[in-house]
């Protein structure tokens, strides 16, 4: 196909007193709400057809799962909602736990999160959460979204083939996806020895935790074709809630890059109340709005795991864009006045 007839966003957030109009009959837009529309009702299927269920969830919090903290990778929403000051969750992650004291086979939930960071082409401030809760360990979840995200891709190609070839001008990546027998795994150390310890690739703190880059994560993908896992990140590196293995160094998380990046973060968490008490100290944040958290995993000790995906980077993979902001049909920028 030629490139220049591919279908491309023009960008009309940029001006949102008029975007909301421009978008009806935006080629673009039309095909964004159908592929939307397309995740949503596959992920549904899927979820169906492993008797996962579905529980209705408040957006508001006092508990938000990345407080000011060691680990925290965003800014909480603080709000007040009548007279009382709270938050716009930033994951559901929590309440899926607790769901899980009711589902046993796990829980999941499509919403909007919301995070205290300003847009820009990777990230923003209000984003669509596909995110579920299971019992058992990180292995079991990160099968459970290598599986989902094939669910997903298959029948969004039975469905919608010839307009993401007319978007991305290729489906070939995500056939590629769908015939992995399954996704590549390194743990943070192999990925710090493939990138030959770069400083370009890692960020190191202070407190003497390490991340990986923009520029990282990019290598990453390219050295394993097109996607990967990336597990047991430094435990202050996560927040209080991911599980550590044994010797205390490393936590039992995943996460997933494809597309422009991190797309999908999965973790275990910790059973007891004992260890959550233990981690919350060691990752510098108060117990006081998680005392909640804690008794429950006080008196209902369970081994769960739990995966979140941003809806909008799966999109940008599935077109092969790079932009998170051609991702919203009604656009939300932190700090501007958007109709409607």
């Amino acid at each position: 196909m030629d490139m220049k007839d591919l279908i491309e966003p023009k960008k009309s957030w940029k001006i949102p007193q008029t975007h909301f109009i421009n978008a009806i009959n935006d080629e673009w837009y039309r095909k964004l709400v159908e592929i939307e529309n397309l995740i949503s009702k596959y992920t549904n299927l899927f979820y169906i057809e492993k008797n996962i269920k579905t529980m209705h969830l408040p957006i508001t919090t006092g508990s938000i799962s990345s407080p000011m903290g060691l680990g925290s990778d965003s800014i909480p929403v603080k709000i007040q909602l009548g007279g009382r000051d709270t938050y716009l969750a930033d994951s559901m992650q929590f309440a899926l736990e607790y769901g899980c004291r009711f589902f046993e086979n796990g829980v999941w939930y499509i919403m909007p999160s919301f995070r205290g960071e300003s847009e820009d082409k990777r990230h923003l401030s209000q984003f669509y959460h596909s995110e579920a809760e299971i019992c058992g360990k990180l292995e079991d979840v990160m099968q459970l979204v290598e599986e989902y995200l094939k669910y997903l891709s298959k029948n969004i190609l039975k469905e919608y083939e010839k307009e993401i070839i007319d978007i991305a001008g290729t489906s070939e990546h995500i056939h590629k996806f769908i015939n992995l027998k399954e996704i590549p795994k390194v743990t943070f150390e192999e990925a710090i020895d493939i990138l030959k310890n770069d400083e370009k690739y890692f960020e190191y703190n202070k407190l003497g935790f390490r991340n990986i880059t923009k520029k990282g994560e990019e290598a990453l993908i390219d050295y394993f074709n097109g996607c990967v896992w990336i597990t047991n990140f430094d435990i202050k590196a996560v927040p209080f809630y991911q599980s550590t293995n044994t010797d205390k160094r490393y936590a039992n998380n995943a996460d997933l890059l494809i597309g422009i990046g991190e797309t999908v973060g999965a973790g275990e968490r910790y059973r007891t109340g004992k260890e959550v008490r233990e981690a919350l100290k060691l990752h510098q944040v108060s117990e006081d709005e998680y005392k909640w958290y804690i008794e429950m995993k006080d008196k209902y000790p369970m081994k769960t795991s739990g995966f979140g995906m941003g809806i909008e980077r799966f999109i940008l993979w599935l077109t092969k864009k790079d932009d998170i902001r051609d991702c919203q049909i009604l656009p939300r920028f932190l700090g501007k006045d958007i109709i409607p």
